[in-house]
């Protein structure tokens, strides 16, 4: 298993700074081509919808899916690391709170948000670091609210972490009974699993990312 990072953050946030507006553009709809994505979030926003408190995306990036949730009729914010990643979802969308942020150490109090959606931002942690982000997320979640964890998963043997080259910054993928694991030992209780395949518009957008990343001088 990886070792944990100090500087990882600071390389999370500098890495996605230099793809932001790139990013942004070969994302931005994505959503739209992908009915088992948006039927996740759909439950996930009937689920949260009759609790009191807001919902924190984190790790929103431009914000298209705080976006989504905000049309799902969700009081919806977006934290990221990169402070680009925020200017662009605060241009694209004013009327939503974005704010720069890490879910490390959240700056929010106990119990206070009805759910958390934690869209494939946890990808680039290193796995020893991952247990005490769920255990932040599960800090700020009031009683009976709702983590939607969306990562990309290995068939690797149980508690094999697999590394790889993301097109933006080194990545892991899970065993998704694995995460489930320790996720239940911070304290979160699984309602459900879906493991999906990626599509081929997934492969060839991650593909013009890397053909469009500005390169390093």
């Amino acid at each position: 298993m990886a070792e944990s990072d100090p500087n990882h953050l600071v390389t999370v946030a500098a890495a996605y700074d230099g793809v932001a507006e790139v990013y942004a553009e070969l994302f931005a709809d994505v959503l739209d081509r992908q009915p088992l994505e948006r039927a996740l979030l759909s439950a996930f926003a009937d689920l949260t919808r009759p609790l009191p408190g807001p919902v924190a995306d984190l790790g929103c990036g431009p914000g298209y899916a705080t976006a989504h949730l905000h049309r799902a009729r969700l009081d919806v914010f977006g934290v990221d690391l990169s402070p680009e990643m925020i200017a662009i979802a605060r241009r694209a969308h004013p009327q939503l709170r974005f704010d720069v942020g890490t879910m490390t150490a959240l700056d929010l109090p106990d119990a206070v948000l009805s759910g958390a959606l934690c869209r494939y931002s946890l990808i680039h942690t290193p796995p020893p670091d991952v247990p005490a982000i769920l255990t932040e997320i599960h800090r700020v979640l009031a009683p009976g609210g709702h983590l939607l964890l969306g990562f990309l998963a290995t068939d690797e043997p149980a508690t094999a972490v697999h590394a790889y080259d993301h097109r933006v910054t080194g990545a892991y993928r899970w065993p998704p009974d694995h995460l489930a694991d320790l996720a239940w030992q911070a304290g979160l209780v699984e309602v459900a699993q879906l493991v999906r395949a990626p599509t081929d518009e997934e492969r060839g957008r991650q593909a013009q990312l890397l053909a469009r990343r500005p390169q390093q001088t």
